[in-house]
């Protein structure tokens, strides 16, 4: 877990900067210079695994500029070309928001909200696209939370204070949940640029009917056949999910990787909301040998959509194969 001085510095940085007086993560708004990004359309998309299915479900996508700021520990220069090479522009980046539903059974398991009503017009597609999928909120049985950066948990709250998924539990992981509703962190990040993080993890997750949050810990059985993975770094309690089913595995990365163009490519590269980036590399780092070599499937909340696919290794790092 980090410390003040370690959280102080993550603020400093911007890891999770919000605009002010609003629950909406600025790293989700649009660049109107480069145009308004195409979503897909149909918005879902599903693949058997065993006994389960797994179907994406993308909430919307942004577009933001590609400046110094956005990979943390290498030259723009370089970044730009890497982008160029795979016949990507090197001027911005679309940042997509894919959470994922488990089928199994009788089960409806959700694995992250998206932006809910607090992005912009590009996103907030998930219940439009659940519905597509043949979906409504009331069938959601559980709710599995990665972390709690906005355009993870944003959905499970509307602007009226509702609960969009009100007959679901809301696992979150225990270290992360403790980390962001800490009074003396919170109280330190006040007029800084941390303070609209806290204040969105209040309204999101503050007076919630009792019994609906469910704390877990790193490595618990969060419903059959489905494993929290610790995944720390991206935040200091983020959790990866890992699905098993007939011999087959299905991960969801959750941010282990932002946009994989980059940082599967490079993994030592750190985006700039890693809040330690060191560790977070070799989580990185570590995950993606170890599915590689499993064979295993994968989804990526920032991947391109479908979102869904495999891992190879390409060079010094890795390249995502989509379904």
């Amino acid at each position: 877990m980090f410390n003040r001085r370690q959280f102080l510095g993550a603020a400093a940085t911007g890891a999770a900067v919000y605009a002010a007086g609003a629950f909406t993560p600025m790293w989700a708004q649009n660049a109107p210079n480069f145009g308004t990004p195409s979503l897909p359309s149909p918005g879902f998309r599903r693949v058997k695994m065993g006994d389960v299915e797994i179907i994406a479900l993308i909430d919307g996508i942004t577009r933001r500029p590609l400046g110094e700021e956005f990979v943390a520990n290498a030259p723009l220069s370089e970044v730009r070309a890497l982008l160029s090479s795979q016949n990507l522009s090197p001027d911005y980046v679309d940042v997509p928001y894919t959470p994922f539903l488990v089928v199994a059974g009788n089960r409806r398991i959700l694995m992250d909200t998206g932006l809910g009503e607090f992005g912009g017009p590009t996103t907030g597609k998930l219940l439009e696209n659940l519905a597509a999928a043949g979906f409504k909120p009331g069938d959601i049985d559980t709710v599995l939370i990665s972390h709690y950066h906005g355009d993870h948990i944003n959905g499970l709250r509307n602007k009226a204070g509702e609960f969009v998924f009100s007959k679901a539990k809301v696992m979150v992981p225990a270290g992360e949940h403790a980390y962001w509703t800490d009074t003396t962190r919170a109280a330190a990040a006040a007029g800084g640029r941390m303070k609209g993080l806290f204040d969105n993890v209040q309204r999101t997750f503050g007076s919630m009917p009792e019994g609906m949050l469910v704390p877990f810990q790193p490595g618990a059985e969060v419903a059959p056949g489905i494993k929290s993975v610790a995944a720390y770094g991206h935040t200091p309690g983020m959790s990866m999910f890992e699905v098993s089913s007939a011999g087959q595995t299905f991960t969801f990365l959750a941010d282990l990787t932002n946009i994989p163009a980059l940082f599967a490519r490079n993994p030592d590269w750190a985006v700039s909301f890693d809040m330690d980036p060191v560790m977070a590399r070799q989580t990185r780092r570590a995950t993606f040998e170890r599915i590689v070599a499993a064979k295993g499937m994968v989804g990526g909340f920032h991947f391109p959509f479908p979102a869904l696919g495999q891992m190879a290794a390409s060079g010094s790092g890795y390249a995502f194969q989509p379904a």
